[in-house]
Formats: C-alpha cells, structure tokens, sequence
C-alpha cells in the first residue's frame, strides 16, 4: 500500500511526512526515519517494504523533500524538528532510525522526548568527536555556496534522466536499484519556472547543511543524556589521504560509542556509508532486531 502523506506545522515550518501502517502502533510501536542530508523519506521506500508488520513514519526533513526550505540553518534545528513532529503526532513507544545527518537529529529528538522512546538505531550518525567541534568553533554558512554541492545540477527533464545519469556512476552505482529510482522519482520537484524539475534539496541549501555540520558541540549534552538502548552502527573508516568530498567513508567518531549510557555498536569495515541505500533489508533487520 501506498503511504499517507501529511504535511504537518511544527517550529513554524511545514514539515512532510509519510507513513505506512497506520493502527500498528498500539501493537508494534512507531519506527521513526531520519534521512541523510541532500535525501529525502522515500529513500525509505525498500527498508520500509521489509518492515511491513510495523507502523512506520519517515520525514522529509527541513529543507529536503517536500518540506519547507527554510534557512537559516543550525544542525539543533533538525531535532528540534522532530522533537516538534513527534509531540504533534503525539508518538509514543518510538524507535527511532537516523542516517547519517539524520542519526544526528534523532539523536537530539530522542534526549529532549527520552519518555517517548524504546530504542534508538543510528545508521553511520554525523557525530564528530569533541574535539573537532571546538576545532571548528561553531557553525559557519558564510562560504555554503564554495561548497562544491552548490554546483550540483539542479535541473532535469524527468526522473529517468536523472537515474540514466547516475546509475553507472559511483557511489550510485552499488546502491540498490530500486533505492535509486526511489531516490530520482521523489527527489525532484516541478519548476517554478515550469519548466522541467528541480532537485527536491536545493543545492545550496544542502551546502549549507554540509558548511555548519561542525558546528554544534551540544549533541553531546543529548548522547549523554540518553537513557535508552542505542545500536550505533559504523562502516568503514576514511583512510589518512581520503578525498574529503568522497562520502562513502565513515564521518562517526569511533570513541562515540563510550559516551552512551546504554550504547551497543556494529562495526563494519567493508559497508560504506550509503549502507541504507545498498543493503535495505539488512538495514530492516537491524532496525526490528531479528537476527541480529
């Protein structure tokens, strides 16, 4: 079945969300998707389909998808966000799910509404070590557009074209080819121009994103915070002379593990980061814990 799309106001931005399985939740709990900066919900689509006995809700969040492009931006603002979206859909007994910049906003989410919370599953979280956030010195926006995203091409004429383009290209070419058309088919939006689509993220606000990643040190007041059960889950590690702009390499501090009170970690050194987008049902079997 198709998920219910709602739209909902939360922190004074529309928000979209997606859900499947609605009346499972007094039986199953809720699973809650965070996506990856520059993605969207529906990157979900093929964890989803392995998960079809659970009530399940994925958000575009601020800035992706179909949700409100709202700038300026600061990486509190994407849990405040689901912290707010969680509180008006009124979720309790959550699992929560964050890949990557999304881990980062679950994570935060989860320690502002811990009663709310079973468990949290964080997929290669965007969760630095202290040290490099004081490095940085706080979040920085002023040089998003020298961020080489902001050149990304934003136009195209369908989602075919988009996904002939990138389906031989790494690191589209290991992903799950049902991801990807998922990812090309809900990616993109009409042209307020009308003419063709544009990217569903705009390039310069996933720049933005990238630009002030560094820049809250206080996630960890929220990973120590945290008094429920997390998987943290780490793929490979960058090597010493890693091209900075080549995402498959693991951006989680290995010592984060230890700041957890009830923290459990899978390592693993041969998946890349895109681990959602190329290995779905595993992803699923970690988020119901079967096998696992």
């Amino acid at each position: 079945m198709p998920p219910i799309h709602r739209r909902l106001v939360v922190n004074g931005i529309t928000l979209s969300t997606f859900e499947w399985g609605a009346g499972r939740e007094a039986r199953s709990g809720t699973i809650l998707l965070a996506h990856a900066t520059g993605f969207h919900a529906r990157c979900w689509d093929r964890v989803v389909a392995h998960l079809d006995a659970h009530h399940v809700i994925a958000v575009d969040q601020r800035g992706h998808g179909r949700s409100d492009k709202a700038f300026p931006i600061h990486w509190q603002d994407f849990g405040q966000d689901l912290a707010g979206l969680i509180r008006a859909l009124d979720l309790t007994d959550v699992i929560g799910v964050g890949h990557s910049m999304g881990g980062h906003a679950i994570t935060q989410a989860a320690a502002a509404e811990p009663q709310r919370f079973r468990r949290l599953v964080l997929i290669d979280p965007v969760i630095v070590s202290p040290e490099e956030y004081a490095a940085a010195g706080g979040a920085t926006l002023a040089s998003a557009w020298q961020h080489p995203t902001a050149k990304r091409r934003n136009h195209w004429a369908s989602a075919d074209e988009m996904f002939e383009r990138f389906k031989d290209r790494p690191p589209f070419a290991a992903w799950d080819r049902n991801v990807l058309r998922d990812y090309c088919e809900y990616g993109l939006l009409p042209d307020p121009s009308g003419n063709g689509l544009v990217l569903a993220c705009p390039p310069e606000f996933e720049a933005a994103v990238y630009m002030a990643a560094r820049g809250n040190a206080g996630v960890y007041d929220s990973v120590r915070a945290l008094d429920v059960p997390v998987l943290l889950v780490r793929v490979m590690e960058p090597p010493p002379d890693r091209n900075w702009m080549d995402f498959r390499y693991s951006p989680t501090w290995p010592g984060l593990i230890d700041h957890f009170r009830s923290g459990r970690e899978i390592h693993l050194p041969d998946e890349t980061h895109f681990l959602p987008m190329e290995k779905p049902e595993f992803v699923a079997t970690l988020i119901a814990e079967k096998g696992v």
